[in-house]
């Protein structure tokens, strides 16, 4: 049976990685500095990451929700702990995609509306809610249409205060730092009025932290950059380093109900052990301090390459920004230096979402390879 072919691929197959690397089948080793859409958190098979799956399965990798977890209550309050978001509570699913839409329902239930604000560039999801307030037609199908969602630029405040005051909005939805669509960032004023406009017409504000979280930004939220108190954040991304797992932190404000919300694998014993194992190295590493380091040295090299018209982004959330499309340069970069990089829907920007254990000496490979190759377009165009 063939593949249901959406994906364009790469003719690289890895088969194993261990840290900032992967290897193919080949045994050709690659420096990866994009952590699979920045999933991979404290790097592939860290060892106490694989010492806690493995010693999980092997005594119950599954039960549902209707029995006890205590590993769920010991993730939610580890999480507490390292993001400061005191009084919240912890709903756990699968994905970024079912986070957001467990945000955008939460959301409607509390305040009894139904539209959403959302943003120019913003990627929420793939499914119904969560893709409609994508701003990306080509995968919104007729189905996803039918949900009541405005999509405005980022810093119009007075367009922002103007539907707001309609009375119909549920939920304002914003990423801090803009994964797919480009690392666009609002300002720090547009983000604080937001908040505020939101709790004065009755509307949830939801900070998507689904790749920006973690500590990838420098903070463990992007949000926490800013003065701010979302009434529901959306996780995912680098919450499992590769194991699938998802949640929501939601404000004491919005009261649970038995039957409100629910999921079949969110919250398993599994992914609660790979969850836990997570935040444990990200505490006893220090890779938060790490990524503020090596996003300074980063930062301080791409400053001193003329190519680079723009560097955007925050911590190791990070994008380069040149003066033409990065598809054949991003390939140049796996083929011929064996370096793993991104893209996003602005086709000028190299995205840059390494596991928050990268090193200087990474970094300095990434540039030397970046460098040469850039030469290598130069002298060809020329």
């Amino acid at each position: 049976m063939p593949l249901f072919n959406v994906y364009p691929l790469y003719d690289v197959t890895p088969v194993s990685g261990k840290g900032v690397y992967v290897y193919d089948e080949k045994g050709t080793e690659y420096l990866d500095l994009y952590g699979g859409h920045a999933v991979i958190s404290i790097g592939h098979a860290h060892p106490k990451y694989v010492e806690a799956v493995t010693s999980q399965v092997s005594k119950l990798g599954f039960y549902s929700n209707a029995i006890q977890n205590p590993l769920q209550k010991e993730l939610a309050d580890k999480i507490e702990v390292l993001s400061g978001c005191k009084d919240y509570e912890l709903f756990l699913c699968n994905s970024g995609a079912e986070a957001n839409e467990n945000a955008l329902k939460l959301a409607s239930f509390k305040t009894g509306k139904s539209r959403v604000l959302a943003f120019s560039n913003g990627f929420h999801g793939r499914t119904s809610a969560a893709v409609a307030a994508t701003d990306n037609k080509n995968i919104i199908a007729p189905i996803n249409a039918q949900q009541a969602v405005t999509i405005l630029p980022l810093n119009d405040i007075e367009g922002v205060k103007k539907e707001l005051e309609k009375g119909d909005v549920c939920a304002v939805i914003v990423e801090f730092i803009q994964g797919v669509g480009g690392l666009d960032e609002g300002s720090a004023e547009f983000f604080e009025a937001v908040d505020a406009l939101c709790k004065v017409n009755n509307t949830m504000f939801i900070a998507d932290e689904v790749q920006s979280g973690y500590g990838r930004s420098g903070k463990f939220f992007a949000f926490q950059h800013y003065n701010v108190t979302p009434n529901i954040i959306s996780i995912a991304k680098g919450m499992g380093n590769g194991f699938p797992i998802g949640g929501i932190l939601i404000h004491p404000d919005i009261e649970a109900k038995f039957g409100m919300l629910g999921t079949t694998f969110g919250g398993n014993h599994l992914a609660c052990a790979a969850g836990l194992s997570v935040l444990n190295v990200i505490e006893e590493q220090k890779l938060i301090d790490n990524v503020n380091t090596m996003s300074e040295y980063f930062i301080k090299i791409a400053e001193t390459i003329p190519q680079i018209k723009k560097i955007k982004g925050r911590g190791l959330m990070l994008g380069l920004e040149f003066d033409f499309e990065v598809g054949d340069l991003r390939k140049k970069l796996i083929y011929n230096h064996h370096i793993f990089t991104g893209g996003a829907a602005n086709k000028k920007l190299l995205r840059i979402l390494p596991p928050l254990t990268v090193k200087k000496e990474h970094i300095t490979m990434f540039f030397e390879a970046l460098i040469e190759t850039l030469t290598e377009v130069e002298t060809t165009v020329a």
